[in-house]
């Protein structure tokens, strides 16, 4: 059972070095098991999960490290239910996050909170962060081959070339440096009424499409969001049924791009139609 693991966590802003020093605190605090960006992680390789480093924006990258996909988080659990007993060390950018990922997958919460400054200096953190700011550049603590296959950005090296052995809370074990699809600081929320506007836009976009009167979001406890849309349309070249069909498929494949967002079902109201002006 996943709850019969010890957890820890590992705790930093972004960019200041965690995943560097993942696991070099894994080894000093007996962790078997590091949980990092949506991968699960044990003596350098993968064991299951997928990097939100991989991921294309902002907001997927988000939902994948806290394990908001579904199909994701069931891989991790069973996993994890089939290696414990254990320890886990998760790192996390607060102990919010780190909370959030054990109850995701059904993890006791974390016995120990150990925080980056425990571990490097002030001079260390801060060129870490510049690092992130000019090179834009993030650690995954697995080995370069393994980050190769199925890696979305640009993959720059490995760490031992970039780093000093001397750097407190280093160790020898093989990290790679990746650069990301996409820069992210702080906190990302997409809201119902950005939801709503970029639908609005979006559907208003479509072949006949006069008005669009309503957009309706709704969102399940997964955070799946489904849509009420309401169209005033125009007589023409395509049948009601096909301008709404049309309106469908462009808001299935532009809103998840924009977004990062699960969308289930989405409902086309023809709610009036005018006489075209052609």
């Amino acid at each position: 059972m996943a709850t019969e693991f010890k957890v820890l966590a590992f705790i930093g802003p972004a960019g200041t070095g965690k995943s560097q020093r993942a696991h070099f605190i894994a080894r000093q605090f007996g962790a078997e098991y590091i949980i990092d960006d949506g991968l699960l992680i044990k003596n350098g390789k993968i064991l299951c999960g997928k990097s939100a480093k991989t991921e294309q924006n902002q907001v997927r990258a988000i939902r994948r490290a806290l394990f908001e996909f579904s199909d994701h988080r069931d891989q991790v659990v069973r996993v994890l239910e089939k290696s414990a007993p254990g320890t886990i060390l998760i790192v996390a950018t607060s102990p919010g996050m780190a909370l959030k990922i054990s109850k995701q997958l059904s993890l006791p919460n974390p016995e120990r909170y150990i925080y980056i400054e425990e571990i490097a200096t002030k001079e260390e953190i801060e060129q870490a962060l510049r690092e992130r700011r000019v090179k834009r550049q993030h650690v995954i603590p697995v080995t370069y081959v393994q980050v190769r296959r199925n890696f979305a950005g640009k993959v720059v090296g490995r760490l031992k070339t970039f780093w000093s052995s001397h750097m407190r809370g280093s160790d020898d074990a093989e990290k790679t440096i990746v650069r990301p699809p996409f820069s992210y600081y702080g906190e990302v929320e997409v809201g119902p009424l950005a939801i709503e506007q970029i639908v609005r836009r979006v559907a208003s976009l479509g072949a006949q499409v006069c008005e669009v009167k309503e957009v309706r979001v709704k969102s399940d406890n997964d955070g799946k969001v489904s849509l009420n849309v309401s169209l005033v349309v125009s007589i023409g070249k395509y049948k009601f049924i096909e301008v709404g069909r049309k309106v469908q498929r462009r808001i299935f494949s532009v809103l998840p791009f924009l977004t990062g967002l699960d969308l289930g079902e989405i409902d086309i109201l023809i709610e009036g139609w005018r006489k075209s002006d052609v």
